[in-house]
């Protein structure tokens, strides 16, 4: 393949990414499904002398480039969600229940479900706890077709400041006032805001598959069980919330209420803060031991909290947003050739039944027991009624964060059944994106026609 070809796939493909998404929107196909595929049909091409695609050799690429893409995803998801979040309120927490519902009991199950099966079929103990972890979040990534769609804003801006903001221009003062904004999907919202958060959460469990590696098996987990439920599943966590509050407050005040105009980014609608924000929080919360990944979704949060309703959310939302299809555009095209040049190799009936059994069965299981465990009413935010649950149960997407945590781990450890993870966790990534994709867009319109004529049934009620 000469260099002047690559190019011209490279232009192709990027072409693609910029008009898929509204392209498919009305077919039950996603852009994910083509951008993998295609990167497949590349990789049956002849690739240019010195490129390699196998991840053992090149995982230090692959641990940066899909940390970076997961880094990006974060922060756009923290600024695209619309239910605020006060600590100090019991109603603000009880609407994001089945947030909290899906991470502190439908993530778990799903971690040890994974590494159960795993350890059943014959894998050892350390690397089925690895898999289950590394498989274990869905994926703020390629869930986009069942994510919310980005900040919204109730203003009482004028006639004219509607047109300056069409035409790109900074939104005034006056546009950031409003009526208070909210995610009117539960389904959407849930799968959101578990995207954003269970990325980090996730890292606990990685640990402890690393600790149980090192350390000989089982019945050394008494030795290191303690320190690492004190310090890796409560402390980090605790560092890396606190700290990207702090950073996206600090953030925000300069950005919105700074007394010097040069600094107030917000008139200017200098959308680049997103970015600066989400790696100097990242590195920030690296340095101090928190989990970057739930700092930079915290910070997006608190940067969204701060005048909810002005228009530069937008404005740092497409920034991020752009620049996460282009990453993902590299990675689901790189992934889809390593496909058809060997990833795949090491993949067994026992690979496939743990990705088949995760789709299908476990993830979804587990989802719906967190949600119906004394579940919300769904009349009330936060309340999923039975169809809603069962399809917030489903979609768990795997993808770019499955990659992370195994070349992470993997970099940290000698695991001798590495290339086998690698197989089934390209394999489950892959048969995720075609279930996911293909009914993603029926299921959230049968949903959103569903939740429309209630609506129109209850106004008529009313009148």
């Amino acid at each position: 393949m000469s260099i002047n070809l690559i190019y011209l796939i490279a232009g192709a493909a990027m072409f693609l990414a910029a008009v898929l998404p509204s392209v498919l929107d009305r077919y039950a196909v996603s852009a994910a499904m083509v951008l993998l595929l295609l990167g497949m049909a590349i990789g049956l091409l002849p690739l240019p002398e010195g490129m390699r695609l196998d991840p053992v050799v090149i995982r230090p690429q692959v641990e940066r480039v899909t940390e970076f893409t997961i880094l990006v995803a974060l922060m756009g998801v923290g600024l695209a969600i619309d239910r605020s979040l006060d600590w100090r309120s019991r109603a603000s927490w009880a609407a994001w229940s089945p947030t909290w519902r899906l991470l502190a009991i439908a993530m778990p199950l799903t971690i040890a479900s994974v590494a159960l099966l795993g350890w059943g079929l014959g894998i050892a103990p350390a690397a089925a706890l690895l898999l289950g972890a590394a498989l274990s979040p869905t994926d703020p990534v390629l869930a986009s077709d069942v994510q919310v769609e980005g900040p919204r804003v109730d203003t009482t801006s004028t006639p004219d400041d509607a047109a300056d903001e069409g035409a790109g221009s900074p939104p005034d003062d006056d546009q950031a006032l409003g009526e208070p904004v909210d995610e009117k999907d539960d389904v959407r919202f849930a799968l959101t805001s578990e995207a954003g958060l269970n990325d980090g959460l996730a890292f606990p469990f990685v640990t402890a598959a690393l600790l149980l590696a090192s350390a000989g098996g089982l019945s050394s987990v008494g030795s290191w069980g303690l320190q690492w439920f004190a310090w890796d599943l409560v402390g980090k966590v605790v560092i890396g919330v606190a700290v990207g509050i702090t950073v996206g407050w600090g953030l925000a005040r300069i950005a919105f209420r700074s007394s010097r105009r040069s600094l107030r980014l917000a008139e200017q609608g200098e959308p680049l803060l997103a970015l600066a924000a989400l790696v100097l929080t990242y590195g920030a919360s690296q340095l101090v031991g928190g989990y970057g990944f739930l700092s930079v979704f915290a910070c997006g949060m608190t940067l969204r909290a701060a005048e909810r309703n002005h228009h530069y959310h937008r404005s740092m939302h497409e920034v991020v947003q752009r620049l996460e299809r282009l990453l993902t555009l590299i990675i689901l095209l790189m992934l889809g050739m390593a496909m058809t040049k060997g990833v795949l190799g090491h993949l067994d009936w026992r690979g496939v039944v743990i990705a088949l059994a995760l789709v299908f069965v476990l993830r979804p299981l587990a989802g719906w027991v967190s949600l119906r465990l004394r579940a919300r009413p769904a009349n009330l935010p936060g309340g999923l009624g039975r169809r809603e649950t069962l399809a917030t149960a489903f979609f768990g997407v795997r993808g770019i964060g499955s990659l992370y945590y195994l070349a992470f781990a993997a970099g940290e450890h000698a695991f001798s059944d590495e290339r086998w993870m690698w197989s089934t966790v390209a394999f489950t990534i892959l048969l995720s994106v075609m279930v996911h994709g293909t009914l993603a867009t029926p299921v959230m319109r049968y949903l959103e026609r569903r939740r429309e004529r209630a609506g129109r049934a209850e106004g008529a009620g009313r009148a």
